[in-house]
C-alpha cells in the first residue's frame, strides 16, 4: 500500500512539473525544455528586480536601468539563445519579452511576464 501511495506521489509531482515546464508531449526535445526552464527563470529573476526598484525608486526601469542599478547582473542579450526586452507603461506597468535570437530555436516560443509575476506565451494573456 505504501509503494502504491508512492507512485501515485511521485506521478503526481511529474503531471504538475511538465505543466510547469510546458512539457507539450513526448515529441518535446529535452534541451528545449531545459532551455525554456532557465528562460522563465530569468523572466522571473528580471521580474523580481522591477518590484525591488518600483519599492526604491517609485517606478519600474528599462533593462538597462536594471543592469546600471545591480539589480540584474546578466545580459538580457543572447542569453541561452533568448532576447530580453521590456516595456514600461507610465512606470507602473511592465511586460519582459524573451524572443528566440538563435536561428536554431527560431521555432521556439516566445515568452513574457509582468507585474503579475506569471509566465506567459503571446496570446495567452
Amino acid at each position: 500500500m505504501t509503494l502504491l501511495g508512492l507512485v501515485v506521489v511521485l506521478a503526481i509531482v511529474y503531471l504538475l512539473y511538465a505543466k510547469w515546464a510546458g512539457q507539450s508531449g513526448p515529441t518535446s526535445r529535452p534541451q528545449q525544455q531545459i532551455d525554456l526552464v532557465g528562460v522563465k527563470s530569468d523572466l522571473l529573476a528580471i521580474a523580481q528586480a522591477e518590484r525591488m526598484y518600483l519599492a526604491a525608486n517609485g517606478t519600474y526601469a528599462s533593462l538597462d536601468q536594471l543592469r546600471q542599478d545591480g539589480s540584474m547582473p546578466f545580459s538580457t542579450t543572447n542569453r541561452r539563445g533568448y532576447n530580453y526586452s521590456a516595456d514600461i507603461d507610465d512606470g507602473q506597468h511592465f511586460k519582459i519579452t524573451a524572443t528566440p535570437a538563435d536561428p536554431a530555436k527560431s521555432d521556439w516560443p516566445a515568452l513574457f511576464i509582468d507585474e503579475t509575476m506569471q509566465v506567459f506565451q503571446p496570446g495567452e494573456h
